[in-house]
């Protein structure tokens, strides 16, 4: 526990001290509706705040003279589940965008101003279903390079040394507890304008909801490729591709349509409960109701 204390000590307050700087240095991590120059800082110290619970993993470490990255699961042995990982992550986008169009005042628009500004930099006779394909791709491509780069920076504290740290103990109350502190620590964030500008209070919490949501399947991947780098790729990967639903569908609504609304709950529920049968049933390795 006194190890635990510490680490969180090592990730929030850092993240406290980024939150206050972003509020009173003209930062914004709503990248819709700042200026240019608070939309630039904002995304740069959100980007750079990934790398804090790495960190905070690392003075953990060191401040409890133990191996630096020990047994939080850093391995390159390739199995399947890596490339698995990585596809799905399109699929739940996909999914997301399908969610997102049966809500409420959800309109499907590939016509508005940010499809036509993006189509007027590509070859003429693209569409915008061709613009999408184009997101997709080069999102899958940023998911395993310099977005899992960043995600590891997060992925190493919440499915590596969280994980360590919650060992003997069950696996869906392991996710619980992983999901709230890895919830909560997006908060200074959060209150800045980052997922939810028009909520920046109530986002807080919907924040938590999505990362209690996120975590099993997260986890679940983590033990059966019996590597962090694969949820750090499905990380960086759903950050990439998820935002196909903000090009394609208006009037934007933060609390109910794409990732971090209500569409992106449902549809992460929804993968934790296929994982789950899928475990139970087929696979048979019963994951999700054994200690981690």
């Amino acid at each position: 526990m006194k190890k635990l204390t510490v680490f969180l000590l090592f990730a929030f307050l850092p993240m406290i001290a980024v939150g206050i700087f972003l509020h009173y240095g003209g930062g914004s991590t709503d990248v819709t509706g700042s200026s240019p120059a608070a939309a630039l800082i904002g995304f740069l110290f959100s980007a750079g705040s990934m790398l804090i619970p790495l960190l905070a993993v690392v003075f953990t470490q060191l401040i409890f003279k133990e191996p630096v990255l020990k047994d939080v699961g850093i391995s390159f042995k390739f199995n399947r589940w890596w490339w698995i990982g990585w596809l799905l992550m399109p699929v739940v986008a996909f999914a997301i965008l399908g969610v997102t169009l049966l809500m409420p005042g959800a309109k499907f628009s590939p016509d508005n101003e940010m499809i036509q500004a993006s189509l007027a930099q590509m070859p003429e006779g693209m569409g915008v279903w061709g613009l999408i394909g184009i997101t997709l791709i080069s999102g899958l491509f940023a998911g395993i390079t310099i977005n899992a780069l960043f995600a590891f920076g997060e992925e190493t504290a919440w499915r590596g040394f969280l994980m360590k740290e919650f060992k003997g103990r069950k696996f869906l109350t392991a996710a619980l507890w992983i999901g709230i502190i890895w919830g909560f620590w997006h908060a200074p964030l959060i209150l800045n304008g980052h997922n939810y500008p028009d909520h920046p209070v109530v986002g807080v919490f919907m924040m938590v909801l999505l990362c209690l949501m996120m975590t099993p399947s997260l986890m679940y991947f983590r033990k059966k490729s019996g590597s962090v780098i694969v949820p750090a790729i499905m990380h960086g990967t759903i950050n990439a591709v998820v935002g196909v639903t903000n090009l394609v569908v208006s009037p934007y609504n933060d609390l109910l349509y794409g990732g971090p609304g209500l569409a992106g709950l449902i549809v992460f529920l929804a993968l934790n409960i296929c994982l789950f049968l899928i475990d139970k049933y087929l696979l048979k390795d019963n994951i999700f109701t054994s200690e981690i």
